[in-house]
């Protein structure tokens, strides 16, 4: 009775406090989970500049667009105005 006693305690010690028993268990499991959501947020990442490489592709909107939002092009016989707004310190 006293053997299967200090053997339950040993047991039970290399579950609890082993470098390999459940604290490594649970470490493992926390970065499991970390790294499924950080999957997660590339891979929306990636459907979003995908959707974008084919737009750039396939028409002339989404170039169009983007060389008037990041380069500031105009087209031919176009006017760019540039609105100011007045702050409330210069009134």
């Amino acid at each position: 009775m006293i053997l299967l006693t200090v053997l339950l305690i040993l047991l039970q010690y290399r579950l609890w406090f082993s470098h390999d028993g459940l604290p490594s268990l649970l470490r493992l499991h926390h970065a499991v989970e970390k790294q499924r959501v950080d999957n997660a947020i590339l891979e929306e990442r990636n459907q979003v500049l995908t959707a974008e490489v084919q737009d750039l592709k396939s028409g002339l909107d989404a170039l169009e667009e983007r060389a008037r939002s990041e380069l500031g092009m105009v087209k031919p016989g176009e006017t760019f105005f540039h609105v100011i707004e007045d702050s409330d310190e210069q009134n």
